[in-house]
């Protein structure tokens, strides 16, 4: 994965011709193949930040790509973070080491659109599913047209 420097890249969608680096030539990817993962449960200990950060990353379209080794690098910086906000000793220079770990996981929609990765919204449905029913009922009623 390339991660590009700089500010943050237009959406694909924006572009009016797809990308190319200059100097160089286009990166091929290098495919393998997705394995299920189930993200493990949250520690009941972890503080209450860490624990709606692992929430969220449970719930959040970048999970769509998460292996069982990102789930546990991410277990492990939730772990870290609830114990640096338990401590009664804080570190800037740890939480900036902590939150930098997350970059890797692509947590924020900029770390995402860097390696061009999108998430979009679900394209809406042109009929909603109670109008296909009242449809499909009527039709069995020997209504419908």
């Amino acid at each position: 994965m390339i991660k590009i420097p700089g500010p943050v890249p237009n959406r694909e969608s924006d572009l009016a011709r797809p990308r190319e680096r200059k100097g160089s030539d286009v990166q091929p990817v290098t495919r393998g193949l997705s394995r299920p993962a189930k993200p493990p449960n949250a520690d009941r200990d972890w503080h209450p930040i860490a624990r709606r950060l692992w929430d969220s990353l449970k719930q959040s379209g970048q999970a769509d790509f998460y292996q069982a080794s990102d789930w546990a690098l991410a277990y492990s910086l939730c772990e870290d973070l609830s114990y640096y906000k338990n401590a009664g000793k804080r570190s800037g220079q740890m939480l900036q080491t902590i939150y930098s770990a997350f970059e890797r996981l692509l947590v924020a929609e900029g770390d995402r659109r860097r390696v061009r990765i999108e998430l979009h919204e679900p394209e809406p449905e042109t009929q909603s599913a109670a109008v296909l029913a009242i449809a499909d009922y009527k039709q069995d009623l020997g209504l419908a047209e």
